[in-house]
């Protein structure tokens, strides 16, 4: 089994340059991360983990207005992880379930050899690989 059989294919992606309202706003509709996409190649990963952390400062009280301001105000560039872990989409499932693992990641971009992203694998995604085997074992 093969990445490609499980990953979901032609994912959201978000710009650097786009404000966090945008990322949190597309979310809402497609899930909780985005891959980073700059001239058609990946170049980071924001994840509903990064928003919370740069709204919600446990050491600042704000008002409403302020929250809004940031959002509105602040890049995702400033917020995403660059240079992500990724697979390729001929990579064995059991290669991603590794780096998954390992890493703690609840998704990874899927590549092809020009960094273009053509798909993303997460949890739920290794969920119905494993509902599968155990449908057909």
């Amino acid at each position: 089994m093969r990445v490609r059989d499980f990953m979901t294919a032609n994912p959201a992606t978000i710009s650097p340059e786009s404000d966090l309202k945008t990322a949190l706003e597309q979310m809402a509709v497609v899930g909780r991360r985005l891959p980073v996409v700059q001239d058609g190649r990946l170049v980071g990963i924001i994840t509903d983990r990064d928003l919370r952390l740069a709204m919600n400062s446990p050491y600042v009280l704000r008002e409403g207005w302020q929250d809004t301001y940031l959002l509105e105000n602040t890049l995702v560039e400033n917020c995403m992880t660059r240079n992500p872990v990724t697979i390729k989409p001929d990579a064995p499932l059991q290669e991603a379930a590794d780096l998954m693992l390992n890493g703690r990641f609840s998704g990874l971009p899927v590549v092809d050899d020009q960094q273009q992203v053509i798909g993303i694998i997460t949890i739920t995604d290794m969920l119905k690989a494993l509902v599968h085997l155990l449908t057909i074992g």
